[in-house]
């Protein structure tokens, strides 16, 4: 790398600007992959901490090719082979690790920035001749017990560029690891002749089969939800019904807006996509529009449940005051004899009689026991 090109990537970090104005064109990024003696250039040192490269690897007739790569000699060695490519893994990158991969493949600024704050929703962007996708992962999160405070549904990103020779993904999270999918689709030697966009319909495939896993156990909290609600027995909290609510909003927000990128890549207009590709993007549409159906009915299904519990608490506090009201109805048969016997006038039936006071403890109790009878039989007590 000459040292115009090392100031252009350590442009950034050195003198405080932002990515945006430190950022080459995509074309003069382009005549930078090669040095001027033809040879690719070094990769460079990583910053503090860790590499994010998880896996470089070049398939030539869709086979995987053996021995270690830097992503540089892997994209000039994939350039020189007819049917070969470069599938770059990369794990929540820096800014100047991103920035260094991105010079070398002429990503687009605009997409650089967004896979390193990995804060998008889905969406299929066009940058030349470079596509990038951005997937939300989601994981379901095992549980005893639903509360108030349970995280159900745990969200990640995936976001992949997928250019004529290469394919680069960058995982944000743990939502969906990628180290199955690339095992799995290096035994599928024929889809992995039809270039990168085979691999990004693997991953594409990978993150919608999860969405339906976790739809699957979604269910499962909603039928424990419902019958909580409806078991007189049970207690049915408003609050757990709200966080479950509040975690199938995460999910839907990871799932629907998927739709569209989807329908992007199966139109027949498309011709970035492969045919034989589109075919197994159209499977993978049909999977995501029953895990929408499923998120929508569970909407409603948590909007019935909750409307439910909150008619419950209602006809609870009804029966509660019918019972305050039936006690205070006896209640008040007391009250009303000490009120009038305790009038002090002189005139008043029974006052000489000798057996006055209990005979009117035996009416006042005689009374009570009519209206306790009558209360319960009309399901007031």
């Amino acid at each position: 790398m000459t040292d115009r090109a090392e100031r252009g990537r350590l442009a950034p970090q050195a003198t405080g600007r932002t990515l945006r104005r430190a950022w080459p064109s995509p074309v003069r990024a382009m005549t930078r992959i090669l040095n001027a003696d033809g040879s690719p250039p070094a990769p460079p040192p990583a910053g503090p901490g860790r590499s994010s490269v998880v896996d470089c690897a070049l398939y030539v007739d869709g086979r995987r090719q053996p021995g270690q790569w830097t992503y540089a000699e892997a994209l000039a060695a994939a350039r020189r082979e007819e049917n070969g490519f470069v599938w770059i893994g990369l794990h929540q990158p820096e800014l100047s690790e991103m920035t260094a991969i991105a010079e070398t493949y002429g990503l687009h600024e605009l997409a650089v920035e967004d896979a390193v704050k990995a804060e998008q929703r889905p969406k299929l962007e066009q940058f030349g001749e470079v596509s990038f996708l951005v997937l939300r992962t989601a994981r379901y999160c095992e549980h005893d017990e639903l509360t108030e405070n349970s995280e159900v549904v745990e969200t990640g990103q995936v976001m992949l560029f997928i250019g004529p020779h290469f394919l680069i993904s960058v995982r944000h999270g743990d939502a969906c690891r990628l180290a199955p999918v690339r095992a799995d689709l290096e035994t599928k030697q024929e889809l992995l002749l039809q270039g990168p966009w085979a691999v990004a319909y693997a991953v594409t495939d990978r993150v919608v089969d999860l969405y339906l896993e976790v739809a699957d156990q979604i269910e499962d909290d909603l039928d424990v939800l419902e019958a909580e609600v409806f078991d007189r027995n049970g207690s049915g909290r408003i609050q757990r019904i709200y966080q479950m609510k509040r975690e199938l909003v995460e999910f839907k927000r990871a799932v629907i807006p998927l739709q569209r990128p989807l329908m992007t890549l199966t139109s027949q207009v498309n011709r970035d996509v492969p045919k034989e590709i589109r075919r197994y993007f159209r499977d993978v549409q049909d999977h995501l529009s029953r895990t929408v159906e499923q998120v929508n009915s569970y909407d409603d299904l948590l909007n019935s449940i909750l409307q439910a519990r909150l008619a419950q608490v209602t006809v609870d506090q009804n029966n509660d005051m019918r019972k305050i009201a039936a006690w205070a109805a006896i209640a008040a048969v007391w009250t009303a004899f000490a009120g009038v016997y305790g009038m002090n006038f002189e005139n008043m039936p029974e006052l000489k009689w000798t057996y006055g006071y209990p005979g009117v403890l035996a009416l006042m109790l005689a009374i009570s026991l009519a209206l306790y009878r009558w209360f319960r039989r009309n399901g007031w007590l």
